[in-house]
């Protein structure tokens, strides 16, 4: 307990799955932390969940105009950001010839331009040191039929890592990404998986289970805590063995 005391956090993506668990998480561990989501119903049930003292801000992932509000908030009701857990991001899975162009660009802008532009955003109220953690996919590592897009936007992510790290560190600014497998949330359900399809999914995980939030959240934890100092550009990839064995 308490190895996020005195941090300040923003999650994005943190009204429901991963970043809710990672807010809860980082609040048991002494971080303050404010949330962006856009679903109002959402936003209102994770007020309720994380409590009065957790910033929740209403925004799109992928709207570069609302990344600069976010950057406000957080600047009036922070001053200084220590961590940032770039979690928001949508899973659009198809074969290519079904693909439009509307519907690339809404993966593209929501899991990898509007982040990319938030932290441009965030730059002038990061502290010195801090911690940026990426939320990746072991999508990008494995030829998963029907992930073209969603593998290519969690790929750019990954190259974010290592370049920003080279870009950033010199600001005191540590860049790492977390690699999920198939973690049990809410997605699957909206990806209209049933039971029969998430336990093929399951079963082609060498651990042959999904993968819990809180496990991701605890690997957040670590990036965001002074633990990882000296971990820079760093993968940490957790997905019950699927892109190695």
């Amino acid at each position: 307990m308490n190895r996020l005391q005195g941090k300040r956090a923003l999650i994005t993506g943190g009204t429901s799955g991963i970043g809710l668990e990672t807010a809860k998480t980082f609040l048991a561990e002494g971080a303050r932390v404010a949330v962006t989501g856009r679903n109002p119903a959402v936003l209102d049930a994770a007020r309720k969940e994380l409590g009065a003292d957790v910033l929740v801000i209403a925004a799109d992932a992928g709207n570069v105009a609302d990344q600069k509000k976010v950057a406000e908030s957080v600047r009036t009701a922070f001053g200084v950001l220590d961590v940032l857990f770039l979690n928001a991001g949508i899973a659009e899975l198809r074969p290519l010839e079904q693909w439009d162009e509307a519907a690339y660009d809404r993966s593209f802008a929501t899991n990898l331009k509007g982040p990319f532009f938030l932290l441009q955003a965030l730059l002038p109220i990061f502290g010195n040191p801090a911690s940026i953690v990426l939320m990746t996919s072991v999508n990008s590592h494995i030829g998963m039929p029907n992930t073209s897009v969603y593998g290519a936007t969690k790929g750019g992510l990954l190259s974010l890592t290592r370049t920003l790290s080279g870009e950033l560190i010199s600001r005191g600014i540590r860049v790492n990404a977390i690699t999920g497998g198939p973690i049990a949330t809410p997605l699957y359900g909206k990806l209209g998986m049933g039971h029969a399809e998430i336990s093929g999914l399951e079963a082609q995980v060498p651990a042959k289970r999904m993968g819990k939030p809180s496990e991701i959240a605890q690997a957040a934890v670590f990036f965001a805590s002074d633990e990882s100092a000296f971990t820079v550009g760093s993968e940490l990839v957790i997905d019950g063995g699927m892109s190695n064995l």
